[in-house]
């Protein structure tokens, strides 16, 4: 299993460029009172046990958790937060998966179309895309900082239940072990590593690419990094996936 979108140069132009303007907080937001509807106390909901985790690690301030958690159990208004996951297109017919959380859809698809119009994409039908692609759960482990030897590290990770891992580049002076699970086993596998005192950096959702097209055109890339930019800086969008190889 090759690639993980979370280290693209999108993706990280996008880590720093979000905690700066403040994005990462309002989506963090919205996740933690959509994750809290289904109950808000985190010792019995792992979902919103992870997003809180989540907060914490870009320090978001305890309060907004804890407004946000009472949004989503209902001490608080403001908790109709949905998810939305879109189907589209981007130039050369590359398949995206557009992920977000709302609280109006109306509005984000508006916004959405308009930005897929504006840069040679459009918006696909329910599953004209989906299919192409699997979901996995993933768990982001860096590298340096493991007391195991690479044997050790393949054999703990092969008993916590995985599906498979990959050694990938974080940045120039280090690189991440990315563990990948079955959706419904991402916490329970968590929980395994972390028992064997591995230090968890980052735990999420993806989809990947069953089968990924390369484009070499320089003029096309930039058309296509032009189109990821403006998606991430949509406020409700989350996460986009593509079919491109990196």
């Amino acid at each position: 299993m090759s690639g993980h979108n979370k280290w693209s140069k999108i993706k990280r132009q996008k880590g720093v460029a979000d905690v700066k303007k403040g994005k990462i907080f309002s989506q963090l937001s919205k996740q933690i009172t959509l994750e809290a509807k289904n109950g808000g106390d985190t010792a019995m909901n792992p979902a919103l046990k992870l997003a809180v985790e989540k907060a914490k690690q870009v320090n978001m301030p305890s309060d907004n958790v804890e407004k946000a958690i009472k949004k989503g159990t209902g001490e608080l208004e403001g908790g109709a937060i949905e998810e939305v996951l879109y189907e589209a297109y981007g130039p050369e017919g590359i398949a995206l998966i557009i992920e977000g959380t709302t609280d109006s859809t109306n509005r984000t698809v508006a916004e959405i179309k308009h930005i897929l119009s504006r840069n040679s994409g459009r918006l696909g039908e329910v599953g004209s895309v989906k299919w192409m692609f699997d979901r996995f759960g993933y768990i982001e482990i860096e590298k340096k900082d493991l007391q195991t030897n690479e044997e050790e590290t393949e054999m703990i990770i092969i008993d916590s239940g995985a599906e498979d891992f990959s050694v990938v580049p974080a940045e120039e002076d280090h690189q991440v072990i990315v563990v990948y699970t079955k959706p419904a086993d991402l916490y329970k596998v968590k929980e395994n590593l972390e028992k064997k005192n591995f230090t968890i950096a980052d735990v999420g959702f993806e989809w990947k690419a069953k089968n990924t097209i390369k484009i070499e055109d320089e003029k096309i890339h930039n058309r296509i990094e032009k189109l990821f930019e403006a998606l991430d800086e949509q406020e409700d969008v989350n996460d986009v996936s593509s079919n491109l190889e990196e």
